[in-house]
């Protein structure tokens, strides 16, 4: 007769089964982020020209236009890093395809390179479509444009059309979301760890652009709810596996969990249940 344990060896994962997702909520998910879409469609635009007059003195501009260090380092150096991230992402994803470790994580790294590619690739048509215009363009900071708000009429533009609407700084650190649901069912701690690096860059970013009269503070909220809202989407398309009722997964080895000790298996039967 077979013990358990060995009914269990026999239908134990391999290193290369990923592990179930962690239970998800989805209201919180999706809710807290269409909530302030809500409140950004509601902001009254005093709000972004309040906050603009910070960085504004009438005798020189935005204080950051010409600063050497906001637009050096942390405009053009700092877009490399997440620049190089999507590289190695998308670098890592075809070494995935050859016969190397990597293979054992190609849904991962192929949907960190889609989603982070993603996040950014969709703000030059959003700021095409949009025709916003930049705060140093207006009339009310030394420009020439007449501010229009992002759901009215556009006003015929005196040289070109903006091009400011969603925030391309803002949106390459919000990019980093996807580093979120990339170590979610592994690395819970990273996870929420990425989350607040990304969350922080993102903020960075968005502060130096509006220093240099850029882009406004609704401008690069509405970054961060578009570039939250696809890292999620396609995270439940891409990684999202529920863990089926009543079944219970057992763990042998993974390549991001260190395995168990030898000495706690005797009383468990040698089973591990994966989170």
């Amino acid at each position: 007769m077979n013990s358990p344990t060995d009914n269990v060896s026999e239908c134990k994962p391999t290193s290369l089964q990923a592990p179930a997702s962690r239970p998800l909520n989805a209201l919180g998910y999706v809710g807290i982020p269409l909530a302030i879409a809500v409140l950004l469609v509601s902001m009254p635009e005093r709000v972004d020209f309040a906050l603009a007059d910070l960085f504004y003195r009438p005798e020189q501009g935005f204080i950051g236009r010409h600063n050497v260090f906001l637009e050096d380092w942390l405009h053009d150096r700092a877009k490399q890093l997440t620049i190089i991230i999507g590289i190695l992402a998308l670098a890592g994803f075809l070494l995935s395809l050859l016969p190397t470790r990597l293979r054992q994580v190609r849904r991962q790294l192929g949907y960190l390179a889609l989603a982070m590619g993603l996040s950014t690739s969709v703000v030059p048509p959003l700021k095409a479509m949009t025709g916003m215009h930049c705060p140093w363009s207006l009339t009310q900071y030394g420009g020439v444009e007449t501010f229009s708000p992002l759901f009215g009429p556009r006003a015929a533009p005196v040289e070109k059309p903006g091009r400011c609407w969603p925030g391309g700084h803002a949106g390459a650190g919000f990019s980093l979301f996807a580093l979120y649901f990339f170590w979610r069912d592994r690395y819970p701690r990273l996870s929420r760890a990425a989350l607040v690096f990304a969350l922080c860059l993102g903020t960075l970013f968005s502060l130096v652009r509006m220093a240099q009269g850029a882009h406004f503070l609704s401008h690069n909220l509405w970054t961060a709810v578009i570039n939250w809202l696809i890292c999620y989407s396609l995270y439940l398309i891409v990684l999202y596996r529920p863990q089926p009722a009543n079944t219970q997964l057992v763990q042998l080895e993974s390549p991001f969990r260190a395995s168990p000790n030898p000495s706690s298996k005797s009383g468990e039967g040698g089973q591990r249940t994966m989170d």
